[in-house]
């Protein structure tokens, strides 16, 4: 697969920041991370009382405190555009369409990234779970799946849950749809997105057949992490999974990109991997 290009990210669907204000929203952000106003403070080099003035509308915080308030609080690079607009400024990320010429150097370092990691599979995603690219682990793990599916711009959940892509294959497919699942509410619990919202919707009443495959290991293996046990040409391979993203994301593009890497479980995965590879 190679990289296609991005479009509206699931969170462009956002509500508008501005309907509700700058204060509720940063209050709202302060209390999901569990945060006083004065422990705030503290760490934006401000005072609880400049805080509360903040949340209440007393007070319009320039677009510096904004955007010290949303770091402290880790907000996402695409909500801080919204936090900017609420308070009357212009947002300060830029959002970079995937295949423009200025991310040249970000793409080719994801191909090869993704590249490098064969035979093992590894593949990119945006907000929406939409695969930007894939190495040929990841095709080779979807062989025989329909093609509607594999449509460009496919979706990563989408793939997997569906009763036509990965589900029928996946030999503990309860356990991996359940963490599937609520990484998805983490998710749509940080972003205020409609679209992630009915593919949650979407994914979590595919049906999951009361037979549904589970195969205990041939081999009592001490796993690190909950494996994906998935069949493939007969086999059942194991794999642990990865994301990684970019550290101090600059762009909302960039910010929203994960990298996912399938890591062999047990040796014998990682053998079959090497055999097919040649």
């Amino acid at each position: 697969m190679t990289i296609v290009a991005t479009g509206p990210s699931a969170s462009a669907t956002a509500p508008a920041a501005s309907d509700r204000g700058v204060g509720p929203l940063l209050r709202a952000w302060r209390e999901r991370r569990r945060v006083s106003q004065l422990e705030l403070a503290l760490r934006a080099d401000s005072s609880a009382r400049h805080i509360s003035f903040i949340e209440t509308g007393r007070s319009r915080p320039s677009e510096e405190m904004v955007l010290r308030l949303a770091e402290h609080l880790d907000v996402p690079v695409r909500e801080r555009n919204s936090l900017l607009l609420a308070a009357g400024y212009a947002p300060h990320y830029p959002e970079t369409p995937l295949d423009d010429p200025a991310l040249d150097a970000l793409r080719d370092g994801l191909e090869r990234l993704i590249q490098a990691y064969e035979p093992y599979p590894a593949l990119v995603v945006d907000a929406g779970y939409t695969v930007v690219t894939a190495n040929r682990g990841v095709a080779m793990l979807l062989e025989g799946v329909p093609e509607d599916l594999l449509a460009p711009a496919p979706n990563a959940m989408r793939l997997t849950l569906h009763p036509e892509g990965l589900a029928p294959r996946i030999r503990n497919l309860r356990e991996w749809r359940g963490h599937l699942l609520a990484q998805m509410e983490r998710q749509i619990a940080l972003q205020r997105s409609d679209q992630l919202r009915a593919l949650y919707e979407e994914v979590a009443a595919y049906p999951v057949p009361e037979d549904a495959p589970y195969d205990e290991p041939a081999e009592e293996v001490a796993y690190f992490a909950l494996p994906l046990r998935i069949e493939h040409d007969g086999r059942i391979l194991s794999f642990v999974s990865s994301i990684s993203t970019f550290n101090t994301p600059m762009d909302v593009t960039v910010a929203e990109l994960a990298i996912e890497t399938l890591l062999p479980a047990d040796p014998a995965t990682a053998k079959y991997l090497h055999t097919l590879a040649g």
